[in-house]
């Protein structure tokens, strides 16, 4: 008997709670992931009981390694509008900011920790790594579903893609140009009637313009960077410019090529900016990829190889004024004309779940960096506009990631609503970088050490009047063959 009661009371507390738990489903849906793993809020096809018995959407979290520095107030607020527009569709997702900036010497121990945020950025030269390494998360059946994975740039696509698989989307692209400080220019004499600036169109003029500047206004004609792979990637486009391939392929193994007589000659050029010209900042092994934007942004650095996608660097970062601002083409040498294009992939952690990964690529959708040209995605796109025109960015055109028209036809029509600039101060690097054959990938085989050897060149060069330039490349190319050799020609 007592046996019975115990059973029929199990039941009845059973049948209480499970009345609870439904009544709370039917009066408390919520958003769903687009994962499609979760149950569907309740429609007007749905019927009480289908409505009942729906289980809501688990809650998890994603890092975002994409959140602002912390020195970025203006960005971080507009992200932080992002992460609530975001949540009025998923509130089961708990957004954690992650700052993260990628570097090669810490990657591998927070990845093989479990540390990597859900999502993060990193460069181009890098997912080939990350991928045989296996430390980034498949993202193609997530693309796939989206229809996403057709509408990448194809050459992009590729980077980012290993035996048909891919593992990351495109931030944006960017080619490498000349930036210019058009109040140095304006102190030198060397802008026109309307103020745009005379900018040098082959290399020769480039020391003499820089020569100019030094001489007319006290101030580097260049900031040249030596202190870490950024000046030797900087050089690499020089070298193009010479006529030099730095890295050749035969036999399906990758082959040093740096000691050529082109190659030679364009890093005699870059001594000569210091030892005959003397245009340069006062110490370029000091100088690195930020440190160059201020030079720039303060005005003791007037020209400075940079690119579209950092032109905020030097305006709201640095303080120079956004009508001040130049980007065009780098000159041409007498190898050609060339600009170094690579740009930042979105990665994924390979711990990343399904849910996690839908949910990332959601929150791009609402920053706008998908493509697609839904109204959340057109409305990030004019709030990212809007913040750079309040903060003094330039509001230029994207470099094309994506091909589906619509969304290419929605950041132009953005780009021009919001427009804050003269673009005949930019007119011509984009111009530059449409036409045939200018646009040229990053050195194949191990661009990193392949940027790490030159640097050390550069900075023997323009420390040492009487540094052997030959002697030095035919060094790096015999290091940069021993580490193909070991990491990739296996």
């Amino acid at each position: 008997m007592k046996k019975t009661k115990r059973l029929v009371s199990m039941l009845l507390c059973f049948l209480l709670i499970a009345a609870m738990l439904a009544g709370c489903k039917k009066n408390n849906n919520t958003a769903n992931t687009s994962t499609g793993d979760a149950a569907p809020a309740a429609t007007d096809e749905t019927t009480p009981t289908e409505a009942a018995t729906a289980a809501p959407a688990e809650k998890f979290q994603i890092k975002l390694g994409i959140w602002p520095e912390d020195t970025l107030t203006d960005d971080i607020k507009l992200h932080e509008g992002y992460v609530k527009t975001f949540n009025e569709k998923h509130p089961n997702v708990e957004v954690v900011p992650d700052h993260y900036k990628y570097a090669t010497d810490t990657f591998v121990s927070l990845a093989e920790s479990g540390n990597l945020p859900t999502i993060f950025e990193t460069w181009y030269t890098e997912p080939q790594k990350l991928i045989n390494g296996g430390f980034v998360a498949d993202i193609t059946d997530e693309l796939k579903a989206r229809g996403w994975d057709t509408a990448m740039n194809p050459s992009i696509l590729n980077l980012l893609s290993k035996d048909g698989k891919i593992y990351g989307i495109p931030r944006d692209g960017y080619a490498l140009g000349l930036m210019i400080n058009t109040e140095l220019f304006e102190e030198a004499g060397l802008v026109d009637d309307k103020g745009i600036p005379k900018y040098p169109k082959t290399w020769e003029e480039f020391a003499q313009t820089a020569k100019t500047i030094k001489d007319k206004t006290g101030q580097a004609g260049l900031c040249l960077l030596a202190k870490d792979n950024a000046g030797g990637w900087h050089f690499s486009n020089l070298a193009w410019d010479f006529g030099a391939t730095l890295t050749l392929e035969k036999d399906g193994k990758f082959v040093a090529n740096v000691n050529t007589p082109e190659a030679i000659k364009a890093m005699e050029y870059v001594k000569s900016l210091k030892w005959e010209y003397d245009v340069l900042t006062p110490d370029p092994t000091n100088e690195d990829w930020g440190t160059g934007f201020v030079n720039l942004g303060t005005g003791t650095a007037a020209m400075y190889i940079a690119a579209n996608d950092a032109v905020n660097q030097p305006t709201q970062v640095n303080g120079l004024p956004v009508d001040k601002l130049s980007l065009v083409p780098l000159p041409a040498g007498p190898g050609g004309q060339y600009s170094l294009s690579g740009g930042t992939p979105y990665m994924f952690s390979k711990d990343a779940t399904p849910d996690q990964i839908n949910a990332a690529l959601d929150y791009l959708e609402v920053m706008g960096k998908a493509p697609v040209a839904t109204d959340d995605a057109v409305a990030g796109m004019k709030a990212d506009a809007q913040n750079k025109k309040d903060s003094g960015v330039p509001v230029i055109p994207r470099f094309p990631c994506w091909i589906d028209q619509k969304v290419l036809d929605a950041e132009s029509a953005v780009q021009k609503e919001y427009s804050n600039v003269d673009m005949n101060l930019f007119n011509d690097y984009f111009n530059i970088i449409k036409t045939d054959g200018n646009l040229r990938l990053e050195e194949p085989g191990s661009a990193q050490d392949l940027y790490a050897e030159l640097t050390k060149v550069l900075q023997a060069v323009i420390t040492d009047k009487n540094a052997d330039v030959a002697a030095l490349m035919k060094t790096a190319n015999d290091n940069y063959q021993k580490l193909l050799d070991e990491n990739v020609n296996k």
